[in-house]
Order: C-alpha cells, then structure tokens, then sequence
C-alpha cells in the first residue's frame, strides 16, 4: 500500500526499509503525533549474548527513541521457560531460572550501547515479564485470559500452521507461547502505557493476538509494526556465518571478527545494510551501494566501522580496521586477529592442522576443513597449505601460527 506518514518514527521506517506491515498504519502515525509515546520489542534469554539477527530489532529501538519516543525493551524472564515455537522445527530446550537470569544480564550490556536508559520521558526502560507471568493463577488466567482465544484462529497462524503441515509434533508448552505474549502486550499497556509491540514479521501473529486481547479486555488502543525477516542477497540467513552466530557480546565475538563480518558483506547488499544498520542518511547509503569495483569495498570498511563503532565503541572500529589493513594490505600478523592459545596439554604428542582449522573457527567441521585445503583454500604462515595430514607440535608453536581460509578469514594459533 502506498501511505504517507506524518510521523518521523513511521517515515524513518519506512525509508530506511524497516517496514514490512503494520496493522493500522493511519492509528500508529496519529498516536505517534501526540507526544512520547512508549512501543517495546520482547527478547528471550535464549543465550548470554544476542546476535547480529537481533540487530534490525535493536535499530528500531534506537530509531524510536531518537524520533522522541520510549523505547521499552522487555525481558522474556517469563516467556523463556516456555519457549517460542515461531517457525521452529523442534521444541527450544528449556532452561532454569538461574541460566535464564545469566543470560539476561549478559544481553542487557548490548542495549546500553544503544538505548539511553533513565527515569526521562523518552528514556528507554528495561522490564522482565517474570514480573508478572511468575504470579499467575492458571485457572483465573484460564477463566479471564484463555476464554479470549480461538483454537481455529491460532491454527490458522502460519507460524503454527508450518510446523502442523510438516507433521512435527507443537507441545500444549509451546502453543501457550502466543498467549503469554499476548498478555504482556496488555500488561505492557496497563502498567506503562505502551502503545506499539514491533518484532520481525514471523511474530506478525502474535502480535495480533495481543492487539484484540489488550482492546477486548480493557479496551485500550494498540499497534504493531513488523520487520521483514532479512536475508543476505545470496539467500542466506543473516546473522549466520560460516565460523557460526554472530554475537553481539565482545566475550562472546572479538569485535575484529564482528568488524570483519560486515566488511565481507556482499556488494549487493551494502546500500540496505547502511539503511538499516548505520545512520547515515539515506541519500548517502543509496551513493554508497551504488559504487562499483575498488570503490565498493571502501564503501564495505565504511559499513563495518560504523556498525562496529556503535556497539563495542569507535576506538574497537579504529583498532579493527588497522588489523585488517595490516593482515590484508601487508600480509602482517595483526594485533587484534582471533587468537587460539593452546596448552602443553592440548597439543600433546601433536595436533593435526585440520583440528587446528576447525577449533580457530575457520571451517565447521573436520570435513570442511579438508575441503579447504584440497581446494588450495587455506594458508599457512601465508603459505599455501596442502598437506590435509599436517601435525602441529610444541616446537612448530614456538612463535605463533598464523592460519587462513581464502583472503579474508585469518585466526592466530600460539601456545600459552
């Protein structure tokens, strides 16, 4: 459909390509023109870390805020016990309180890099729904909640419809998700005004649900805005790489591998990753995408620096981009490059070169690690390495070994 929006937050959205729907685009631009106005994205703390797929989420956040809004992002302390079956293949693995509570602590250090929090009239909150799911009394939930909810519509979902047609088995566990969700968007509404739940479009769904349960229950007025769900130009799912996730938390992914994941981006997809990852204007994404050649790659290291500058910090960007510079440009070794520091334990008698390749990160498995090498895809010491049977011992370690897969991928082998 084709909208014109007054409001800043909805034209950013949509400009900058973070629109996929919204279920009143007229009533959310409307609520928006009247002053701050709270909206949330739920996170479940799956992980210690979220990774580069939660980053879209994380961007709106960010964009609400600077357009003078409230940002509330809320913590599945609650919902994570049960787990969120949206196109999933098979049941999440449940985790107790006291991982959930970890992993929750470690995700909060990520939006404090790009949310402001406070007690302002635009500063962002940070909520748990265990403060409220936790209290529950499932036969009143049941009687006042669950009688709200249509079987044959939540069928309907495609998110639960998928995985009935493939015949893999949805626990009752499972098919209460949506319905907790839905219950914290009213809540979300009742205790702190909340107007706007966005998420990525396969929550499209759930979101609706707390849409019609927060009008037929205390009938209040809200809104939902989804992203579309991103994929790399060559199909593949972003956040995903050949090493593994993409973590947001250092601990978790130096911010050299980060910095170096988005300088690998592929040409086609430079203009709307700036669109959705930097802040730059989008005159100038649009510029930027458009190059060709030699010119594309800086426009790349452009890309890379601005995103990793505004999680780990402009100096962590600064340090990586030297890095990269070093080990590309010069075919130095580089401070900053992932580093797998072995013990005298670890090597033994030896280790082979194809385990050393595969516990560096640069390939997934043993058998990939010798497709690299049949393939003349790995340096060694920026040699070509050919010999699949290698043996590392103490001695070959006495000064670090510097491994590569292709031209862009390196990882430091030393003994501690």
């Amino acid at each position: 459909m084709t909208y014109h929006p007054k409001s800043e937050f909805v034209t950013v959205m949509m400009e900058r390509g973070f629109l996929a729907d919204c279920t009143d685009y007229k009533g959310l631009d409307e609520a928006l023109m009247k002053g701050a106005q709270p909206g949330y994205i739920g996170f479940d703390a799956t992980a210690k870390s979220l990774h580069v797929g939660s980053l879209i989420q994380i961007m709106m956040l960010r964009w609400l805020q600077k357009t003078g809004h409230k940002p509330i992002t809320l913590m599945g302390g609650g919902t994570t016990k049960v787990g969120d079956p949206s196109f999933r293949a098979d049941e999440r693995p449940l985790l107790g309180p006291e991982q959930i509570d970890e992993n929750i602590a470690g995700i909060k250090k990520v939006f404090s890099a790009y949310l402001s929090y406070g007690d302002g009239e635009t500063d962002a909150l940070m909520i748990n729904n265990a403060e409220w799911l936790d209290e529950l009394n499932y036969l009143d939930f049941l009687r006042d909640i669950g009688r709200h909810f249509s079987i044959n519509r939540m069928l309907a979902f495609e998110s639960v419809k998928s995985r009935l047609d493939r015949e893999q088995s949805l626990s009752f566990l499972e098919f209460n998700y949506m319905i907790l969700q839905a219950y914290d968007f009213m809540e979300l509404h009742r205790r702190y005004g909340c107007v706007l739940q966005m998420g990525g479009s396969d929550q499209w769904g759930n979101i609706v649900n707390g849409i019609d349960l927060t009008r037929r229950v205390i009938d209040g007025e809200v809104y939902g805005l989804t992203s579309p769900l991103l994929t790399t130009s060559d199909g593949k799912k972003m956040g995903k790489s050949q090493s593994g996730a993409i973590w947001l938390n250092p601990d978790m992914l130096s911010p050299y591998e980060f910095w170096q994941f988005w300088r690998n981006t592929t040409d086609a997809d430079v203009g709307k990753f700036l669109k959705l990852y930097t802040e730059f204007p989008v005159e100038e994404c649009d510029r930027l995408g458009a190059l060709e050649g030699s010119e594309i790659n800086e426009a790349k290291v452009t890309l890379a620096n601005e995103v990793t500058a505004l999680l780990h910090g402009t100096e962590a960007a600064k340090a990586a981009e030297a890095t990269a510079r070093e080990v590309f440009e010069k075919g130095g070794v580089g401070d900053d490059l992932p580093t797998l520091t072995l013990t005298a334990d670890d090597l033994g008698d030896g280790i082979s070169i194809v385990q050393l390749i595969v516990k560096s990160g640069l390939a997934g498995s043993g058998k990939e690690a010798k497709r690299l090498i049949s393939e003349n895809g790995a340096k060694i010491n920026d040699e070509p390495l050919t010999d699949a049977g290698m043996m590392i011992d103490a001695g070959a370690l006495a000064s670090p070994i510097k491994l590569s897969a292709g031209k862009k991928r390196h990882a430091l082998i030393q003994l501690g």
